[in-house]
């Protein structure tokens, strides 16, 4: 991760969302101080304050907050799937992945350890490696199932070892894991996955592997530590257990009812929405999301990268999909976001402030305000809004630190 430095700059723009209460700000000026934003307001307001600090005026420009993608297997599944890996080169290619995130203006991601048949590799090496990295990773630790005919259980624990069904819910297991996990992920897959398999090859993909005794001994395992936990859930049934039970955050709820959103609502539950893909069902579409979100639902839109991309998408289903498309998949939804009357701050939020909660960061990092890690962009329009190609992300940066500059 970098660390702060000594200095103090400002950045001047055509505009600064700045996804908070202070909105967008015209002809706006950032301060950065020792790695934290110390003042925020129109070059009129804090022309005073700039005499003795050096300041870059990036003129037509817009800065934002940095984007945040809090559902990714980049260091776990991806490899893998994507490159001619060994163990030896295995963790060498995650890191390739995470640079490529921060390249498409992602400073901060949600990574998922499921426990995988193509690789073992412990907890510990996959955090050294979020460690030494440049941007912010926060793990979820999770128990998978996969949707193959013999619906095979793997945990973050056992590496790539297969293990028995009952594991899944053995509370020593879940406690051990509620005890490492970082945030709210997919920590349990209330449905078996498809992962990445044709579905030829998962015909199971999207079995209810729970019932709602062990999901509510496993939920409460979790919330008598004091943790929130989020589910791998999509279809009615599948949803309507993990809003019984108390998940705290949805991850796809692909098909999700009217019904079932005004119960997540009541419940605070949190959805993170995964236009590409990566459950049995339908992903999210535009109208489902602006749904949610009139409903008054923390959504965040995250990439599941890597994935093959829904049909509807018009994208190559031929290609798995990663940190790149993140502002494409999610443009759809925040173009009509904004056409519903939602301002430019509402849209990016789904980007930024949303996923920044879910992974516990709100008060860090995911909008631009006095205190708030200095970790924004600078754009030729709002991302996902105006732009969804990384290109034209001029510069990124974290903790003030001019990361990428185009």
């Amino acid at each position: 991760m970098i660390i702060m430095k000594d200095y103090k700059f400002a950045y001047r723009a055509n505009k600064i969302i700045t996804v908070s209460e202070k909105g967008t700000v015209e002809d706006g000026v950032i301060i950065i101080n020792n790695g934290k934003i110390e003042d925020i307001g129109t070059y009129k307001e804090l022309k005073n304050k700039l005499d003795n600090i050096s300041m870059y005026d990036y003129g037509e420009k817009v800065i934002t907050p940095s984007l945040i993608d809090c559902h990714c297997h980049l260091l776990e599944y991806a490899p893998g799937s994507l490159y001619p890996v060994t163990k030896e080169t295995y963790l060498e290619a995650g890191r390739i992945l995470l640079f490529n995130a921060l390249l498409s203006g992602i400073t901060c991601i949600g990574e998922q350890i499921c426990g995988s048949p193509i690789c073992n590799i412990s907890i510990d090496d996959y955090m050294q490696i979020a460690k030494d990295s440049p941007i912010r990773v926060k793990f979820s630790l999770n128990t998978i199932t996969i949707g193959t005919n013999d619906l095979p259980n793997y945990t973050c624990l056992h590496e790539n070892e297969q293990v028995n069904k009952n594991i899944l819910s053995d509370i020593e297991i879940i406690s051990e894991i509620a005890n490492k996990n970082e945030y709210p992920g997919e920590n349990i897959f209330i449905n078996a996955t498809p992962a990445n398999l044709p579905a030829s090859l998962v015909p199971r993909a999207g079995e209810i592997i729970f019932t709602e005794k062990e999901l509510k001994s496993i939920v409460d395992t979790f919330h008598n530590k004091d943790k929130k936990i989020g589910a791998h859930v999509a279809g009615y049934e599948g949803i309507n257990l993990a809003l019984r039970c108390g998940i705290d955050v949805l991850h796809h709820a692909h098909g999700i009812s009217d019904e079932q959103i005004k119960i997540a609502k009541d419940n605070k539950t949190s959805i993170v929405a995964t236009p590409l893909g990566g459950t049995h069902l339908t992903p999210n579409l535009p109208s489902d999301i602006l749904k949610l979100v009139k409903e008054g639902i923390d959504v965040s839109i995250a990439t599941d990268a890597y994935l093959p991309p829904a049909p509807h998408l018009n994208l190559d289903e031929t290609i798995l999909y990663g940190s790149d498309v993140l502002m494409l998949i999610a443009q759809p939804s925040m173009k009509l976001l904004f056409k519903n009357g939602f301002d430019e701050n509402a849209c990016l939020s789904l980007l930024t402030t949303n996923p920044a909660k879910v992974l516990g960061l709100e008060n860090s990092v995911g909008k631009l305000d006095i205190g708030m890690s200095a970790d924004f962009l600078v754009a030729d329009g709002v991302p996902g809004l105006d732009i969804t190609d990384p290109s034209q992300i001029s510069a990124i940066f974290i903790n003030g630190n001019k990361l990428i500059s185009r």
